[in-house]
């Protein structure tokens, strides 16, 4: 007898075989023995999860020999029959090839015709989306009052393509992907039916690889007994599917985690020795990355392969949360643009490059913070990353430097500085300055300005200036209502401007022009619409001014 695939031998023959979609298959099973049949079913979901495989078994309940049941007894003739294809009352249609008119039309020309053995006559339609749209005018009438005797059951990757009247008439279930700890448990139960010696890696590598399709998990280990000749083992599942080494990917985490960029370049040449697939070299590298960042907060994680807890614990003592996230970003963006890189190891190793380059900079007498205890949820305390704001000092300053403080206003407007770095410069109020470090106050209310770039640009743009090396420390108001003391230079130009235009405002009243206007006219002035116009070409703050608006004396504007 020739080779039966493992995807059809251990294709489920009824519903108790069926694994992962309770949700469905207690619908169907109470629909069946309430005898509640709906005339048409849609069954959605990705590739390999089951959708045609309860649609016929579905079929075998509504034909059985023995009567409609959630039970089908898989001897009588219907049952037989329906399992190997050649039931004559259920049309398989591939919508795929099917997609004309003419087809669908010639489909439903004997709807109206009785079965001929069965109790009903069912039509399966798969892919069923790839209909066209006359083909689904066609088909619509008859799905919407089809004869008693008729069933259809359609099934589809992607339901959205489906037209909203097709989808009214149907009851929809929607298959879910199984989980890898599904397909890993029902990969050992089949192994151990066909007497495959095998071990838990190698059947995790499996689960993994089929992306939540059984179907596609059952292939591949079809694929796995022949490469490995009959016995599985992790290192040649792990050749076959590509499959970095786990211990490559730990020595590349603890290498960001040293941020030891050297050491990065040995391990990629040992792995590029293995002929890798480098996309899935990323993407272990984020699923470690996630399992580290689940342990930090919950202290445990799952087991779905091979990399023990201990290893995850220490890695989640060694590194921060907040490089975690970069690291798992950076990994993510590096696999969505690895196609663009010039070749495959050369996109990796920039990834893995970018995650420390990205990663916050630690002075040279900086030691790395402690981790907080895994169940906690809270950020360490000044984490790498953490842009560090001290609060402004209640106790009295030390002595001031004056010249800097009386023209702070003006150092701004000859630093060569641009954007939000001289925003940020603008609304700081300078306090005091001991030593080669130079205090600032800023505002909580312009917070958000503060970051370690626009920081280090002030930095860089003082230090030229004055030809020192200097620092700046930027501090905060003590609590969210304050301010800090000093006035900042955006502070002094908006009194200024406040003030000036008040002045402009009390000369306007004070005018003989505008009294006479109001006097022989009834004129309105709107103090509203006074603008200033320039500050430096004119000194009468009467002269300033413009009307603009008929209603407004001479002198204001709008």
């Amino acid at each position: 007898m020739s080779y039966l695939a493992l995807a059809r031998k251990w294709r489920p023959k009824n519903f108790r075989e069926t694994v992962g979609q309770e949700h469905v298959l207690r619908a169907l099973t109470n629909a069946l023995e309430t005898q509640r049949l709906h005339h048409a079913y849609l069954f959605t979901g990705t590739r390999g999860v089951g959708k045609t495989t309860i649609a016929r078994v579905l079929a075998k309940s509504l034909n059985c020999e023995t009567g409609i049941t959630a039970e089908p007894c898989g001897v009588c003739s219907a049952c037989r029959e329906i399992d190997e294809g050649r039931f004559v009352d259920l049309i398989e249609v591939d919508a795929a090839s099917k997609t004309k008119v003419d087809d669908t039309r010639e489909l439903l020309d004997n709807v109206q015709y009785s079965p001929a053995r069965g109790r009903f006559k069912i039509y399966l339609i798969d892919e069923v989306h790839m209909l066209s749209k006359s083909s689904f005018n066609a088909l619509l009438k008859t799905l919407e009052e089809p004869p008693p005797h008729v069933k259809f059951l359609l099934a589809t990757t992607d339901p959205q393509k489906l037209p909203a009247t097709v989808l009214s008439r149907c009851l929809q279930f929607n298959l879910k992907r199984l989980t890898t700890g599904l397909i890993r448990d029902r990969l050992e139960h089949i192994c151990g039916a066909e007497q495959i010696p095998t071990d838990a890696a190698s059947l995790s590598m499996l689960a993994r690889a089929a992306d939540g399709s059984l179907r596609d998990a059952l292939s591949l280990l079809d694929q796995a007994v022949a490469y490995c000749g009959g016995e599985l083992q992790q290192d040649a599942v792990a050749s076959m599917l590509g499959t970095i080494d786990t211990a490559h990917v730990s020595a590349l985490l603890g290498s960001l985690a040293d941020g030891d960029a050297p050491a990065l370049m040995p391990t990629i040449a040992s792995i590029d020795e293995q002929v890798p697939d480098y996309a899935r070299l990323l993407d272990d590298l984020a699923r470690l990355l996630q399992r580290v960042a689940v342990y930090q907060v919950v202290g445990a994680t799952d087991s779905d392969d091979e990399l023990a807890d201990t290893e995850i614990a220490g890695f989640a003592e060694r590194i921060a949360a907040s490089d975690l996230q970069l690291f798992y970003q950076i990994a993510l963006i590096g696999r969505r643009d690895l196609d663009l890189a010039p070749d495959p190891k050369s996109g990796v190793e920039m990834t893995l490059l970018r995650m420390l380059a990205f990663q916050p900079h630690r002075g040279a007498d900086e030691s790395r913070p402690d981790i907080p205890a895994r169940n906690s949820r809270s950020r360490p305390a000044d984490a790498p990353g953490q842009l560090k704001a001290v609060e402004t000092p209640k106790t009295a300053a030390p002595q001031d430097d004056p010249q800097m403080l009386e023209d702070w206003g003006r150092v701004i407007s000859e630093l060569p500085l641009s954007g939000a770095n001289k925003l940020l410069a603008a609304n700081c109020a300078y306090l005091h300055r001991k030593g080669d470090t130079v205090y600032l106050g800023l505002d909580r209310r312009s917070e958000s300005l503060l970051t370690r770039s626009r920081q280090q640009a002030i930095v860089d743009a003082l230090t030229d200036k004055f030809g020192k090396r200097l620092r700046v420390e930027i501090s905060l108001a003590t609590s969210a209502g304050d301010t800090v003391a000093a006035e900042t230079p955006m502070q002094a130009e908006a009194r200024r401007s406040d003030e000036k235009l008040e002045a402009a405002r009390e000369s306007l009243e004070s005018d003989p022009n505008v009294k006479a206007l109001r006097d022989m006219f009834g004129a309105e002035l709107n103090p509203d619409s006074i603008e200033l116009i320039d500050d430096t070409s004119v000194s009468n703050p009467v002269d300033r001014k413009r009307v603009d608006n008929p209603r407004s004396a001479p002198g204001s504007s709008t």
